[in-house]
């Protein structure tokens, strides 16, 4: 399950493999060369390796436990490294470990080398025992870790965080199935196997941590750019909170011979003229637009599109308003918007209607693309046939009207313009009237997770390229399921899919199981998202990764 997606209204990711983004030198054009452009105006050989980017948030605590936004996935990612580190096609390739792992003929037990001689960022031994350092941390109840979750694919994981007492903390931390067998072997025993577990090492919360530093950084761990310690091929140097951060080169990093940039400076913008502005006087590489600000650049190589595995759609509250347990008050909602209305009319950004809940690009976990072999799940636009579901729905619980209720969303400049748009389909379609809340992002999260609204337009993305991302967080009595659905066929496909060891059954089971979350409008999938952005032509080798960061850094130069 991916929290940090429905952290970020700003958030990533295509299709997976060949469609991924990877920025490259065709058709460079010249570069500025302007005493007043970024520091990478260099151009053709001995071109300074520097780089400045626009970037949209500062990133809360870069603490590997902590962290649950996109943005402190991005900035951990340069400074840190895990086991293994996504290429360009999205495949785990070795990274701190020296080689692939070995996997047991059950799919249970992973035991995996690092390389010889590594160290962290301040030049002291990385060993297996930072891994395991790391994983009893995020556990333990009391880091409050939101990611948790994901470490609990470990054997005796979900008993580390059930500890409630000293005594169980410790016992279940030394059942954890994690161990140092010695510096450099790190043995992982899984609960249940898991098909596409090597990838997921790669993920942030999986990277090791120096309980040293860590302890000695107390509440403060992350939180400035002296208390951040990393392995990865980047150190950071400045943090001017809501500001700036600067990256400059590790040279302790064991692949540094490879790391092209020297430095590369992140300037917080979050308005999008500002950022265009920014680009155009090149004072800036890299600047995040919208809408008709990308007219001028269509058909030039600056212009880059990313589709991204993140999907924006609509919860209906059942226990907060009854009506929304009838499946045909909730499929006449959804049957009433016009999806390709709000692609065309609000977002024009690249996104398109959503054909299911699963996004395009995303894997069906036995090496097709989920929606191909699904095709469209989702309950048509038809504004006729919505009206007299509602008033059938209506019926069967035995009122005449929908009591007053209201959608809620972030009150971005898009966030806000959605909200009127599904409002104005409501009233158009069905003649109801709803009120639309437009509401700070953390106070539309807080409010999202505690289950305190009636409707939510709310997103989701991928933390790995398999569909249980994104449907195992409906099964009954999930903290994700906040509209509190339940269903126990579909609680059974997860349940069974989880335990599949063959990835064809396995994949028809999630088949199965998104088929019955879109007829019975469990979700109301609005738009599989896409993210336009502006890069100088001079910069090579930047990934923008369909799910994880937002770009990594690593393969990055300037030409």
């Amino acid at each position: 399950m991916n929290f940090k997606k429905i952290f970020s209204t700003a958030m990533a990711v295509t299709l997976a493999g060949s469609l991924l983004a990877a920025c490259g030198n065709n058709n460079a054009a010249e570069p500025s060369g302007s005493a007043t452009a970024s520091a990478s105006a260099g151009s053709g050989k001995g071109s300074k390796q520097e780089m400045v980017m626009n970037y949209r948030a500062d990133p809360p605590a870069l603490d590997v436990s902590i962290a649950e936004s996109a943005a402190s996935f991005t900035i951990l990612g340069a400074i840190s490294e895990g086991l293994y580190r996504l290429d360009k096609d999205m495949n785990p390739q070795p990274a701190l470990a020296a080689e692939l792992p070995t996997i047991s003929e059950d799919g249970l037990t992973y035991t995996i080398k690092l390389r010889d001689g590594l160290v962290w960022a301040d030049g002291s031994p990385l060993t297996a025992k930072d891994f395991v350092y790391s994983y009893q941390r995020t556990l333990d109840p009391a880091t409050k870790a939101s990611y948790a979750f994901i470490l609990t694919w470990l054997k005796g994981g979900q008993e580390v965080i059930e500890a409630d007492t000293p005594e169980k903390l410790k016992a279940a931390k030394e059942n954890l199935g994690v161990k140092a067998l010695d510096e450099k072997t790190l043995e992982l025993k899984l609960d249940i196997p898991r098909a596409y577990f090597t990838a997921q090492l790669a993920f942030l919360n999986y990277y090791p941590q120096k309980q040293e530093f860590v302890e000695a950084q107390g509440d403060k761990s992350g939180a400035d750019a002296d208390k951040v310690l990393g392995a990865g091929p980047f150190v950071l140097t400045k943090w001017d909170h809501e500001q700036q951060l600067v990256l400059e080169k590790n040279p302790k990093y064991w692949d540094a011979a490879n790391v092209k940039l020297d430095k590369v400076t992140l300037n917080i913008v979050k308005d999008t003229a500002t950022g265009l502005n920014l680009y155009e006087s090149n004072k800036t590489d890299y600047a995040d637009i919208k809408g008709d600000q990308m007219k001028p650049y269509e058909g030039k190589s600056e212009l880059h599109r990313k589709s991204e595995l993140v999907t924006g759609y609509l919860n209906f509250q059942q226990s907060k308003v009854p009506a929304f347990a009838n499946v045909k008050v909730r499929q006449a909602l959804s049957m009433a918007i016009d999806r390709q209305g709000l692609v065309d009319v609000v977002l024009k950004n690249g996104s398109v209607a959503s054909t299911g809940y699963v996004p395009n690009g995303n894997s069906d976990g036995n090496g097709a693309e989920f929606r191909k072999v699904v095709g469209d799940t989702e309950v048509p636009f038809d504004a006729a046939k919505a009206k007299t579901l509602l008033a059938e729905g209506l019926a069967e619980v035995g009122i005449s009207s929908l009591p007053q209720v209201s959608v809620m969303g972030d009150d971005t400049e898009t966030g806000k313009k959605l909200l009127e748009f599904l409002v104005s389909q409501w009233k158009t379609n069905l003649g109801i009237t709803v009120l639309a809340e437009p509401l700070p992002h953390a106070t539309r999260l807080e409010r999202e997770l505690s289950k305190n609204y009636s409707i939510v337009s709310t997103l989701w993305g991928a933390d790995y390229n398999d569909p249980m991302t994104w449907l195992d967080m409906y099964v009954s009595g999930s903290p994700f399921n906040t509209q509190d659905w339940k269903n126990a066929k579909y609680d059974e496909l997860i349940k069974s899919a989880n335990k599949e060891l063959d990835n064809k059954v396995r994949a028809e089971k999630m088949h199965e199981a998104e088929k019955i979350l879109l007829e019975e409008a469990a979700v109301f999938p609005l738009f599989f998202r896409s993210s336009p952005f502006l890069i100088k032509d001079k910069v090579e080798g930047l990934i923008l990764p369909p799910y994880g960061p937002d770009f990594e850094l690593k393969w990055t130069s300037i030409k």
